[in-house]
């Protein structure tokens, strides 16, 4: 490290160099033969760069990109991460210095509460983000299931624009229902595809360079009013998915209980979990009365 680290929005030009990076350090810490495709085809920064609804936070070391984080805004609650740092500069402080920025961006947006997800087995990671107010809670486990294809769902992008705009209210109306704020809109407009139906919704991501990549439906995020429209919503999301040929990856936090057994009854199998972390520390959205899928990787 040659002096101080500076910290700084991210630039365009580095976009690119910041992924690289984020692959080489989860790589890196993961073990893996070959750290730089870690990731395979899928990208979680530069369609959150480009989404109106994230803030990327960059460390330089005298004008060299070595680490950086995503912050996301979901209306009155936000996440960060992906955080990575090159190898070679951590435990320089590095982490620390991208969450104190971290931090005045969340504040600087009033969020009324946000959170992370982390390695539940790092004492490492847990302990550093305790330091900022975080506090581990239930497990969120990340699903997939490969399904057969059925009806093709209605997507936002088959409405008119007058049955857009309707959509997009109702779906502010069903989030801010879940939790006071919630609000995906902005996360809705730049997503690739949304799946709809009654009382639900669903922000899928696939394709190569999309937050999904080749062969994985990843839902972002999703919400349903109850247990029948989650019902309708995974299938929706199933048949989606079976469409592209791809399969499904959904996260859901444990303490979504009955959210998290559906998913399992239907043949959804954990390919890995790590731990939600709040800030203040209480359940949010993470409560049994949801119907609600997210990871916050």
């Amino acid at each position: 490290m040659t002096g101080e680290i500076a910290i700084s929005p991210l630039r365009a030009d580095e976009v690119a160099e910041a992924w690289r990076i984020c692959n080489l350090a989860f790589g890196t810490f993961l073990n893996l033969p070959d750290p730089s495709k870690t990731f395979g085809d899928r990208d979680l920064m530069g369609p959150r760069f480009r989404s109106g609804c994230a803030e990327v936070i960059a460390a330089r070391d005298a004008g060299r990109l070595v680490g950086s984080n995503v912050a996301t805004r979901w209306g009155s609650f936000a996440f960060f991460g992906p955080l990575t740092v090159l190898p070679e500069y951590w435990d320089k402080g590095v982490a620390k210095r991208l969450l104190d920025g971290t931090m005045r961006v969340f504040d600087s947006w009033g969020v009324r509460h946000s959170g992370l997800f982390t390695f539940a087995a790092s004492a490492k990671h847990v302990g550093l983000y305790q330091k900022f107010g975080y506090w581990p809670q239930y497990l969120t486990a990340i699903l997939r299931k490969t399904p057969e294809r059925g009806t093709e769902p209605t997507l936002l992008s088959d409405l008119d624009p007058r049955s857009h705009e309707r959509a997009l209210d109702q779906a502010r109306e069903l989030t801010r229902g879940i939790s006071p704020g919630l609000d995906l809109t902005a996360e809705i407009r730049s997503a690739p595809d949304v799946v709809l139906v009654q009382d639900g919704f669903a922000i899928c991501h696939t394709g190569p360079g999309s937050e999904g990549g080749s062969g994985v439906c990843y839902v972002k995020f999703a919400a349903a009013r109850s247990a029948e429209a989650f019902e309708r919503l995974l299938s929706a999301c199933e048949s989606f998915a079976a469409s592209r040929g791809a399969a499904v990856e959904a996260g859901v936090n444990l303490a979504r209980e009955d959210a998290y057994r559906r998913m399992r009854a239907r043949g959804y199998l954990t390919i890995t979990q790590g731990v939600a972390m709040q800030r203040p520390h209480g359940p949010g959205f993470n409560r049994s009365d949801c119907y609600v899928i997210d990871d916050w990787r």
